[in-house]
């Protein structure tokens, strides 16, 4: 699903980044551009990174362990 029309941004990519260390909505936003142009999907933004950690896909536990 697009979240962010300006840009083209899914809702995969947004997965994509925090699968990839992405630890805030407005991380997520400067690493797939979302949001940078109108600003009215942040919500939407907000509400896949909402969904990421309450299926259980904490982007801090992530991004450890991609580290490690």
């Amino acid at each position: 699903m697009i979240v962010c029309h300006c840009a083209v941004v899914s809702s995969r990519h947004i997965t994509e980044a925090l699968r990839g260390g992405a630890r805030s909505v407005s991380e997520v936003c400067r690493r797939t551009g979302a949001a940078q142009s109108c600003g009215t999907c942040v919500f939407s933004v907000r509400q896949v990174v909402c969904e990421h950690v309450d299926r259980g896909g904490d982007p801090i536990e992530e991004a450890v362990r991609a580290a490690s």
